[in-house]
């Protein structure tokens, strides 16, 4: 099953990242203040077309993403009870579809050429103290790291499901959290062995 992208290569891997970058920073904000359902609902079904585009492993991809449901229901139903079965639907709309546009980016796009990207709007803050590489780091690991936890998941349920036959309890997923809390400080250790815990690490590398 595919983690860090998508194959075969499509059309979208050839985009440069600063355009998905932006088309996505850009698409995000148009997509927050709409609060028409219907709307939301076209937006959302031309993303999901750009995954049927990409055949069986678009339909793969989408697959991993069930975990996310029973969490939409749930905002979309608090929400509603406030403010109207429309306004539950709306915000659900609006957040699986910036999520699977994030995931159309992350999964076209490698992690060398996002921190390559990201690193030069950092650099702004240098004179503050932040590692360049370390935020951009950061931000595109956001991007890349949503779809191998729910990869993770989706493996742990069906192992699950096929040993007993049975829904998931709500252990297994106490047992999850504590993985990718674990995972986290994994990733935070490998980050400060090679340099990344300060901002002159490159520099230290250097001399």
């Amino acid at each position: 099953m595919m983690i860090d992208g998508l194959a075969p290569k499509t059309w979208l891997h050839r985009v440069p990242a600063g355009f998905k970058l932006a088309g996505l920073a850009l698409l995000s904000l148009l997509l927050l203040p709409i609060d028409d359902w219907r709307i939301l609902a076209g937006a959302l079904a031309i993303v999901l077309a750009i995954y049927a585009g990409f055949g069986r492993a678009g339909f793969e991809r989408l697959a991993l993403l069930r975990p996310l449901i029973p969490l939409l229901v749930i905002v979309g139903g608090v929400q509603a009870l406030s403010g109207g079965w429309y306004a539950g639907a709306a915000i659900s709309l609006r957040l699986l579809a910036m999520l699977l546009l994030a995931d159309l980016v992350s999964m076209t796009t490698t992690m060398s050429a996002l921190m390559d990207v990201l690193a030069p709007f950092f650099n702004l803050l240098r004179p503050l103290g932040v590692n360049p590489r370390k935020m951009a780091l950061a931000v595109a690991l956001v991007l890349r790291f949503v779809p191998v936890l729910l990869t993770r998941w989706r493996a742990r349920e069906e192992a699950w499901k096929a040993r007993t036959h049975r829904r998931v309890p709500v252990r297994l997923v106490a047992v999850f959290l504590a993985d990718i809390l674990q995972l986290a400080d994994r990733v935070a250790e490998s980050l400060d062995a090679r340099g990344f815990d300060t901002p002159n690490a490159n520099r230290q590398r250097k001399s």
